[in-house]
């Protein structure tokens, strides 16, 4: 019997990997026995004073962690992220710390893919440069090599190019991992301005748009197209709206 395709899954910002996991309680579900999702934490605290004030119930729902508590002791609630920014979003203080933890996590075991949403896919996408040219950020590296061979796919939800000069060294012009993007149309956390940022880095893309905002699709059609990408992300998978597809592309 094959081995279960595994999948590396980084949260967005201000939820953690217990808030992630139940958010995509359906879709996990929908996986079956052939795909392991391994869901992990983000090793920034957020406290109140990293919020800028948007640690209110309203404030953590928009960004699908309504569960998150600033002040609670339990950890499943705890907002965690993978970097912290400024006002302009052009840094990413702490992006080092998470490209250790996730060296560490990947010298352990091996995964197929990464899927992320919203920082999650930002730092989903850096993870899959990063496997490409490791040797762009040397503390990366175990005994002067990779930790893990490069990702077979990507899956960005909501996703943006991560800021700071790290950034812009791992990535380079492009990066050629098979990516999916998924777009929300009404997206105003991350907007398609900031989202194309990303888009235009990666060389194999592919990209589906849903009509709601900032959220994994987790409507049946999408929880099958999913899982159809996610076992065989070379195949030809039809679109779950049909109307917005845009088939895979590999740039020069």
């Amino acid at each position: 019997m094959a081995a279960p395709t595994k999948v590396l899954m980084l949260h967005g910002h201000s939820q953690n990997a217990s808030i992630f996991s139940k958010r995509l309680g359906a879709l996990r579900k929908s996986m079956g026995k052939g795909i392991e999702m391994v869901f992990i934490d983000g090793p920034i605290v957020l406290l109140p004073v990293d919020l800028n004030g948007a640690s209110s119930a309203a404030s953590f729902a928009a960004l699908g962690a309504s569960e998150a508590n600033t002040t609670s002791s339990d950890p499943s609630t705890t907002p965690r992220a993978w970097w912290k920014t400024n006002p302009e979003k052009t840094i990413a203080h702490g992006l080092e710390e998470s490209i250790l933890l996730l060296r560490d996590i990947l010298q352990r075991d091996r995964y197929d893919g990464v899927f992320g949403f919203s920082q999650g896919a930002a730092m989903a996408a850096l993870l899959a440069a990063l496997l490409e040219r490791p040797h762009s950020y040397p503390p990366f590296l175990v005994d002067g090599e990779a930790p893990h061979p490069p990702f077979k796919f990507c899956v960005a939800v909501s996703g943006f190019k991560a800021p700071g000069s790290l950034s812009a060294d791992i990535f380079g012009t492009s990066y050629s991992t098979p990516t999916l993007h998924v777009l929300g149309r009404n997206d105003v956390i991350v907007i398609e301005e900031r989202s194309k940022g990303l888009l235009d880095l990666s060389q194999s893309k592919r990209l589906e748009e849903h009509d709601g905002g900032h959220f994994v699709p987790s409507k049946a059609n999408w929880r099958e197209f999913l899982r159809n990408y996610l076992t065989n992300p070379l195949g030809v998978i039809p679109s779950p709206e049909p109307k917005n597809i845009i088939q895979p592309t590999s740039d020069d």
